[in-house]
């Protein structure tokens, strides 16, 4: 059940994660932020980045191996950035629809599985 809860808590630490990196990207794009200066954008995405952590710092106590979880360090990394990539796909494609799927990131998605793969050998 830990692996579940760490999972779960990974996607929506990287949804968090996404919408504080790239959002304020498309809210200037639809101009709300235009004209915040930097500071109140990095500000903006500090307070969404906090709603990150507090989902990330859990989900790797969970998983960790250390920790009664069953995930080791390595692991838990390969898992946060497969679900980092995929989170961040998904929200490209919806959010900013501009941004297509090519062959080459499929093939990119390949390597991610593959790595998955090895690092759970």
């Amino acid at each position: 059940m830990n692996a579940v809860y760490t999972i779960l808590l990974l996607i929506c630490s990287n949804i968090f994660m996404t919408l504080a990196w790239y959002g304020h990207l498309k809210l200037q794009q639809t101009g709300v932020s235009s004209h915040w200066p930097l500071i109140g954008v990095i500000l903006f995405s500090w307070i969404i980045a906090f709603a990150e952590y507090c989902c990330q710092v859990p989900a790797n106590r969970i998983g960790f191996d250390g920790n009664g979880g069953p995930f080791n360090l390595m692991q838990l990394k390969v898992i946060q950035e497969v679900i980092s990539l995929i989170v961040f796909t998904i929200i490209a494609t919806v959010l900013f629809q501009g941004q297509a799927l090519h062959w080459n990131h499929l093939a990119a998605f390949i390597c991610l599985i593959l790595a998955v793969y090895f690092v759970f050998l």
